[in-house]
């Protein structure tokens, strides 16, 4: 028997031994660990900290945020992936842990499809670019002139796989060459930008609005399609690299083989807490649009851009890992 085989087998063993709690009414009879693969004070620790006290209400048991950032997202996404399939370890799946890991690590010890059983969508949001306020560019054209210009390739940080191909992509498309330089989580990639040590970094919205407000960074562009609702003055990167199409988005899964009535119940938990009116309006604030959908919504969805994303990154020239 190979392992994969034995490893399906048992999770299915075990879904059925967590079938007979459910039936009694009893899920979730203990806490729910809600794994993010990345570090706190991150993107998707932002998103899942406001989620976890309404889905606290919502499910009746407390959802623990457990960090578990390293390699990417590969770490904690790994260890999610291989917990008990009784519904009570919920992982974030997002662009980079989701999607282009697939293609930027080579030998991944997870696969998003074949090792996790999808709740849902949850949210979609913005990045920014940003360079130091010393910089010489007021604004993206700018910012590619001076990258042109350098004698030496402009750096730029990034703290997970979305933020990468990001930069990797708009190097690409404005006919620069950019060194990337690796961080451990986005707030890490974007401090060294506020000191000056980086030229620039892609930040979500969250973490870099303080920090341009307060005159630390300047924000060149963002990567919606359209400006940005809560920073409409900032321009897009597609107004002046018209080919540049990136999303950033987080949906919800658990270990596969978790059993059916337990996804439902989650999915309805979640679906709930998504679609309170306060919740959404302090969520968008910080820059997250929530989003609910059915598991196989969110499953069709996250096949779909694992291929895109694949496309993407071989088109930008990123090497396996």
């Amino acid at each position: 028997m190979t392992t994969v085989n034995r490893r399906a087998l048992l999770g299915a063993g075990a879904g059925l031994l967590a079938a007979p709690a459910f039936a009694q009414g009893n899920w979730p009879d203990r806490p729910i660990r809600l794994v993010v693969a990345f570090p706190a004070g991150s993107v998707t620790d932002t998103l899942m900290r406001h989620l976890a006290e309404p889905l606290t209400r919502e499910l009746g048991q407390p959802v623990i945020v457990d960090n578990r950032p390293g390699g990417n997202g590969v770490v904690g996404t790994e260890s999610a992936a291989r917990s008990a399939p009784d519904g009570l370890t919920w992982c974030v799946l997002s662009v980079t842990n989701g999607a282009l890991n697939t293609y930027t690590v080579r030998r991944l010890a997870y696969d998003p499809l074949r090792d996790f059983t999808p709740i849902g969508f949850v949210a979609e949001t913005v990045y920014m670019l940003v360079v130091p306020a010393s910089s010489p560019a007021q604004d993206l054209r700018g910012f590619i002139e001076h990258a042109k210009a350098s004698r030496t390739p402009l750096t730029f940080s990034h703290g997970n796989s979305s933020a990468l191909i990001a930069s990797a992509t708009l190097a690409r498309l404005a006919g620069v060459e950019m060194t990337g330089v690796p961080y451990r989580g986005g707030p890490e990639a974007l401090t060294d930008v506020i000191a000056g040590r980086i030229d620039s970094t892609f930040t979500d919205l969250a973490a870099g609005m303080p920090q341009v407000r307060e005159g630390k960074v300047r924000a060149l562009a963002v990567t919606s399609p359209q400006p940005f609702s809560l920073a409409p003055d900032i321009p897009t990167v597609k107004s002046v690299l018209p080919a540049f199409e990136f999303d950033v988005w987080f949906g919800m899964s658990v270990p596969a083989a978790t059993p059916a009535p337990i996804v439902a119940r989650a999915n309805a938990a979640l679906n709930k807490v998504l679609g309170d009116t306060e919740l959404k309006d302090r969520l968008a604030r910080l820059g997250y649009a929530p989003r609910g959908s059915t598991p196989a919504e969110f499953q069709d969805f996250l096949r779909n851009q694992i291929t895109v994303l694949t496309a993407r990154a071989r088109e930008a020239g990123l090497e396996q890992q």
